[in-house]
């Protein structure tokens, strides 16, 4: 009888780590080189139990998380969605915490200036060649059999052209805080030419209807989102304007822009 109590006992504490949270790094060797040396693709699977749909994320700011360890995915999400990360882990959905590949791994600085990962690097078919490298291996290891392409702030210069260059390899893409003209050091003027109606998959966008940065225009968004656009008011506008907070990153209002992208996802998942 005690072995019975003890072994009950062990199934109830075991429970609660049944959906853990999982995060793991994955690193994909590309097929290039940079001064001699291998150049790598990585990422950061987060997950709890099993997931047959990815969303692989695309940070703002320069982008380059130089990830090395599976530690390092939750610190380089944006604020909005680490505020919320079990709400993009629910309904068999992985998020991948996307990187530049190595030999993007230019200077960065506080500002948010880079010299790499740039318009040159983000609308090119090589980008999406990288990012099929990180698919293949998520479905050959993690049963991931539907992908999601999600950016916020910069990050949807990636979002945006991988949406083009991917096609129909994808379920749909998802752009936040979208970047609608060229940074303070004119990077990313490429936002004027996005060719949308050469998208083959769905199109979310979600954006603060007081987005109060100057490179991400919500009139601009509203031009061309139409019915696709989601549109987020109110929030709490503290912080850098084209930061972690204020209204471009949906400060006080993270709940609602989680919803409506994991419902929009789950509505595509059939």
């Amino acid at each position: 009888m005690r072995t019975f109590w003890l072994l009950l006992a062990g199934l109830f504490l075991a429970i609660p780590y049944a959906h853990a949270q999982q995060d793991t790094l994955i690193q994909v060797q590309l097929d290039r080189k940079k001064d001699g040396n291998p150049v790598y693709q990585r990422a950061v699977v987060m997950k709890q139990g099993a997931a047959d749909t990815a969303v692989l994320f695309f940070r703002g700011g320069h982008g380059i998380a130089q990830l090395s360890a599976a530690s390092d995915g939750r610190k380089n999400l944006s604020m909005f969605v680490a505020k919320r990360l079990t709400d993009y882990l629910q309904a068999r959905t992985a998020l991948v915490m996307m990187d530049c590949p190595t030999d993007q791994w230019g200077a960065t600085d506080q500002s948010n200036r880079a010299t790499t990962c740039l318009d040159d690097y983000r609308t090119s078919r090589q980008h999406a060649d990288d990012v099929r490298a990180v698919m293949a291996r998520l479905k050959s290891d993690h049963g991931i059999t539907r992908f999601f392409l999600m950016g916020h702030s910069k990050g949807t210069m990636s979002s945006r052209w991988l949406a083009v260059n991917l096609g129909k390899e994808i379920s749909g893409s998802i752009h936040t805080g979208s970047m609608t003209s060229s940074d303070p050091w004119g990077q990313f003027a490429s936002a004027f030419r996005i060719p949308y109606d050469t998208i083959a998959t769905p199109i979310l966008f979600v954006h603060n209807e007081n987005d109060a940065c100057p490179t991400t225009s919500y009139m601009a968004i509203q031009r061309y989102a139409g019915e696709n656009l989601t549109t987020i008011r109110g929030g709490t506008p503290e912080g850098h304007i084209c930061g972690g907070g204020h209204y471009h990153s949906f400060q006080g209002r993270e709940a609602e822009v989680s919803k409506a992208i994991m419902d929009w996802i789950r509505a595509r998942r059939g």
